[in-house]
């Protein structure tokens, strides 16, 4: 029975240095893998949208006209010489 419980123990132990082990790993390491990820996320939205765009460019602009119509004519009204307020009273 001591047997079990000296192994349950040391078990325990292992388990509970693993996991101070790992925390102090990601610790010490929070940075690189931060500023990695950053990387990664801003290659992919970068090959994303540079994939994207052309596409919907091409598609929101509208074909130019091969013919265009006559000039428009001269207006008759002249130019008023004097402009008042833009007040209607």
């Amino acid at each position: 029975m001591q047997k079990l419980v000296n192994g349950i123990a040391l078990l325990s132990g292992l388990v509970t240095l693993s996991i101070v082990g790992a925390g102090a790993y990601l610790y010490l390491n929070k940075d690189a893998m931060i500023e990695q990820v950053k990387e990664q996320a801003t290659e992919q939205i970068t090959k994303a949208i540079t994939e994207a765009l052309p596409g919907m460019i091409n598609s929101s602009l509208p074909e130019m006209p091969s013919m265009t119509g006559n000039v428009l004519p001269e207006s008759s009204q002249s130019v008023p010489s004097m402009t008042g307020g833009a007040l209607p009273f």
